[in-house]
């Protein structure tokens, strides 16, 4: 009796899984693309319809998971410190786990409740609790159905049909698949362990007791078989199985730190006929036996199991079961990390819970990202859509692409966006000394850009280190060129690299007119097309820059110009509160110039002040990570997405950021869009097919006669 006074008196956990139809109106505003009249609505259309269809293809089931507290104390003020120390726990624990939990108000409390018990008026739900209590009106009638029926083993809600069944049989072993099994059902279902923990000492006197009775019997069998001289009996199965488990149960509880608790597991499901409530039950059944379980339906307790079931945190059916920790864990539906994040991005599908990935890089620690995979995997697909989503949901942000094989053209051209043809024939050009005021981070612009003109005069001098003498007078003529620019306050014409050369040219010393000599061809000779006043609208909300053509002499150079001319856009966009998204594809080949790299890695580590995110998109992951920075920026890098990878390439991935070989699997032999998305500290399976009947698929695909 003691121990079931302590039973009631203390802590009770209540799991719920709870299958629930989708909020269409919440999901039209939180996902789907508001139209803005902009020539560009047709392709938020598209991109909307196919929204709807990952959505109506699960049959608008989704699956929230809840865990419930419920403790007995003295006054209200116990109670409320105790589910403060409670609730940050478990957020901690979580958090752990790489997982999210939050603490719910009473009004999300009570829109479970609304959307069960009023399932198809899940948008009719407007509840404020002190307009409520202002009228004298009770929250009850609010969330209630209009009619409650309770038969013998169902019950009728308003016009639908609900059952509630429980485990009554559980295997000798159960895998832990089976919770999941029980949930893929597409209806409204919630399904509850109730959990109460006994005290360690408890549960070691109590397993003790129980062991002295299986000895206290098997001595008394063999005392009744030596009264019949039968000295050579054997103790009968039973017994002996009775004896090996209380030992074992002990062992778990002293020496395996388990705990003891009891357990009951309810579920309770809906249909919108009574035939149909009938079919489903049996499908629960047949799952449960296949697992060698066996679920019974409640008779005359339709009730009570409808109030255990949902996660109010009360147990009104006494079908408890005594589990250890280890036994219980089989219970926990925690098999699938869920990626929703408010205003994100769509990702894809999760490959286990069907549910959408919805990511939101400004919620990380920094969004920077890289695109990873073997060619034909589908990075570039991938970044076209990310790109595609930005540019039609988010009218403060910009789009930056670097691209190296022209293949974003056509859809930067059909998002109204600039392409900039970067070669020495180009007439498009990009002044290499463009700058603006905010370009400084706070400081004197110059002294950035003084910096830059020195690694870019490195760069075309020819990879020679530059003399201390050399850095002076560069420095010098960097000011002295600066200098009418900065008095003018930024506005009006900046100077160019000829400039520059003829400010060289008029100091005495004889290392200017050396460094003038040395950078010549790029000034006035026949590679000048960085030497000239920009031509081209920088300023265009999606810009992408075509560096297909810029030759080996150019390359080198141009990489650093168009850095250079990026974060130039990046501060003025701080300046104006807008985000920057800046796309690489091919990143590789900027780490193939030292000068190019240590921009790029430096860029990488302060765009997250700037309100801005980079991508890299590569499929030489093993080159990638041979370089020391590529490989710094890689780890540091919040988000990842990975599609299918060589076999070299899983290794390092593996091993950089700590896969395990059952998630390896997920970008092993995979198809096109398939892979795995790392979010922080979470690694989720995804799964992204576009409708290809599509204009939006046409302009992102790079598949040969697909073009």
């Amino acid at each position: 009796m003691g121990a079931k006074r302590r039973k009631k008196r203390g802590i009770k956990q209540k799991i719920t899984v709870n299958n629930r139809r989708l909020n269409k109106t919440d999901f039209e505003q939180t996902i789907l693309i508001p139209m803005a009249e902009d020539g560009l609505d047709n392709y938020r259309k598209e991109y909307n319809k196919m929204l709807l269809d990952k959505v109506t293809g699960v049959n608008s089931i989704v699956q929230d998971k809840y865990v419930t507290v419920s403790v007995c104390k003295k006054n209200i003020e116990e109670a409320r410190n105790y589910f403060a120390r409670v609730g940050a726990d478990l957020i901690s624990h979580f958090a752990r786990l790489g997982s999210k939990c939050v603490e719910l108000e009473a009004e999300e409390k009570l829109r479970i409740f609304h959307d069960f018990y009023r399932t198809g008026e899940e948008t009719a739900f407007h509840f404020d609790l002190k307009q409520t209590m202002r009228k004298g009106h009770d929250f009850k009638d609010f969330i209630c159905p209009d009619t409650f029926e309770f038969e013998k083993d169902y019950f009728r809600i308003g016009d639908r049909y609900g059952r509630v069944i429980f485990l009554r049989e559980y295997a000798a072993y159960i895998k832990d698949s089976m919770v999941a099994e029980l949930c893929e059902l597409n209806r409204n279902m919630m399904m509850s362990v109730d959990i109460i923990p006994v005290p360690t000492d408890e549960a070691v006197r109590e397993v003790e007791n129980r062991l002295l009775g299986v000895e206290t019997n098997i001595t008394n069998w063999q005392r009744k078989q030596n009264q019949n001289n039968n000295f050579s009996a054997v103790i009968p199965y039973d017994l002996e199985q009775q004896r090996k488990e209380s030992k074992e149960f002990l062992d778990d509880l002293t020496t395996r730190d388990q705990r003891m608790m009891f357990a009951v597991l309810t579920m309770v499901h809906t249909a919108e006929t009574k035939e149909q409530l009938d079919n489903d039950t049996e499908a629960l059944l047949t799952t449960a036996r296949k697992h060698l379980c066996q679920f019974a339906v409640l008779k005359y307790q339709q009730m009570d199991g409808l109030n255990t079931a949902l996660p109010f945190g009360v147990r009104k059916i006494n079908a408890m079961r005594t589990l250890t920790t280890e036994s219980l864990a089989v219970f926990i539906p925690f098999r699938v990390q869920e990626i929703h994040h408010e205003n994100g991005v769509y990702y894809g599908q999760n490959v286990i819970s069907k549910n959408m990935i919805i990511a939101n890089r400004r919620y990380l620690l920094n969004g920077n990202s890289f695109i990873l995979g073997v060619s034909g995997a589908g990075k570039s697909f991938t970044a076209k859509e990310e790109m595609t989503n930005i540019i039609l949901t988010d009218p403060n942000a910009d789009v930056i692409i670097i691209d190296p094989e022209r293949e974003h053209s056509p859809l930067v051209k059909a998002m109204q966006g600039e392409v900039i043809h970067i070669s020495a024939t180009s007439e498009n050009h990009i002044n290499a000394m463009d700058m603006n005021s905010d370009y400084g981070d706070g400081a004197n612009p110059v002294i950035l850009k003084s910096e830059f003109i020195l690694s870019l005069c490195e760069q075309l001098i020819g990879g020679a280190s530059l003399g201390a003498k050399q850095k002076s007078i560069i420095d010098r003529c960097t000011a002295s060129v600066y200098r009418h620019y900065q008095q003018g306050n930024y506005q009006g014409v900046p100077p160019t690299l000829q400039d520059f050369r003829e400010e060289l040219l008029k100091q005495d010393e004889p290392e200017a007119k050396e460094i003038a000599l040395a950078i010549e061809l790029f000034t006035d000779g026949s590679l000048n097309t960085f030497a000239k006043h920009t031509n081209v609208d920088t300023h265009s909300r999606l810009i992408c820059y075509d560096i297909l053509d810029l030759g080996k002499q150019l390359q080198p150079i141009g990489m650093l110009v168009v850095l250079d001319s990026i974060l130039n856009r990046i501060t003025q966009n701080r300046a104006k509160g807008r985000n920057t998204f800046i796309f690489i594809d091919e990143i590789y080949l900027l780490f193939q110039h030292e000068y190019s790299a240590n921009f790029l890695f430096t860029l990488w580590k302060r765009v997250r002040k700037y309100g801005a995110y980079c991508t890299g998109i590569t499929q030489n992951v093993d080159d990638l990570l041979q370089s020391h920075t590529a490989r710094t920026m890689l780890a540091n890098s919040e988000f990842i997405i990975m599609l299918n990878q060589a076999s070299t390439d899983r290794i390092e991935l593996a091993k950089l950021l700590n896969i395990s070989d059952l998630q390896m699997s997920y970008i092993t032999n995979v198809g096109a869009g398939q892979g795995l998305l790392k979010v922080g500290s979470s690694l989720v399976p995804f799964v992204n097919k576009f409708p290809r009947n599509t204009e939006l698929y046409k302009l992102m695909t790079t598949k040969f006669g697909e073009v």
